[in-house]
C-alpha cells in the first residue's frame, strides 16, 4: 500500500512539473515585464540578460525578438479598461508614442500571424500615419472601413496589437507613462 501511495505521489509530482514546464516554455513568464497602460513589453528579451523561461518560450515559438540595442516591442491584448481586443468591435488607438527614430503598429492574431484582409493592410509606420497638428494620431481598428488611419480586423474574434519602437530610450529603466507616453486603447462599440 505504501508503495502505491509513493508511486501516485511521484506520478502527480511528475505531471505537475511537466505541465508547468510546458506552460512556461509556451507562454513565458512575467519576469522583467514592463507594463504601461494596456501595453506590455519585456525589455530584456532581446539581450544577454534574458531569463531562461523567456528564452525557452522564444526557442519553442521560433520568433525573433528585437535586439535590446535596436528597440523594444510592446503588445496589447486588451484595451485600457481591460476588455479583450475583439475584431467585431470598433477600437480606437490614440495619442502619441515615446520618442523613437521609427515605429510600427501592426495587427496580429493570437498565434502571432498578421491578420488577413482583402486590402492587405497590416499596420502603420511612423512615416506613413496621418497625424493631427499637435503630432498625435488616431487609428481606427474595425471590421468596416473608416476614414483616416484604419486597420481592418477581418472580423476575427481576438487579436493582438504590436507597437515596435526602434532606436528609442525606452527600456529597462522605464517605469511609468510619463517616462514613455503610450497611446491609449478604447473600445467604442461592438456589432
Amino acid at each position: 500500500m505504501r508503495l502505491i501511495i509513493i508511486l501516485l505521489g511521484l506520478g502527480l509530482a511528475t505531471a505537475i512539473g511537466l505541465g508547468t514546464t510546458w506552460i512556461t516554455a509556451t507562454r513565458g513568464t512575467n519576469l522583467g515585464t514592463l507594463t504601461i497602460g494596456a501595453w506590455t513589453a519585456k525589455p530584456r528579451i532581446g539581450s544577454a540578460e534574458i531569463d531562461p523561461y523567456s528564452s525557452a518560450a522564444i526557442a519553442r515559438s521560433g520568433e525573433l525578438p528585437i535586439g535590446a540595442g535596436d528597440g523594444i516591442a510592446f503588445l496589447a491584448t486588451a484595451d485600457d479598461a481591460k476588455r479583450p481586443l475583439d475584431g467585431r468591435c470598433d477600437v480606437i488607438i490614440s495619442g502619441v508614442t515615446p520618442a523613437a527614430r521609427f515605429w510600427t503598429l501592426t495587427l496580429h492574431d493570437r498565434k502571432g500571424h498578421l491578420v488577413a484582409n482583402s486590402l492587405q493592410r497590416y499596420g502603420f509606420t511612423s512615416q506613413e500615419i496621418v497625424r493631427n497638428s499637435d503630432g498625435s494620431f488616431v487609428v481606427h481598428v474595425a471590421s468596416r472601413a473608416r476614414a483616416g488611419n484604419w486597420l481592418p480586423t477581418g472580423g476575427i474574434e481576438s487579436y493582438v496589437l504590436m507597437l515596435r519602437l526602434y532606436d528609442t530610450p525606452v527600456g529597462v529603466g522605464t517605469r511609468t507613462r510619463r517616462d514613455a507616453p503610450m497611446p491609449s486603447i478604447a473600445t467604442e462599440r461592438c456589432s
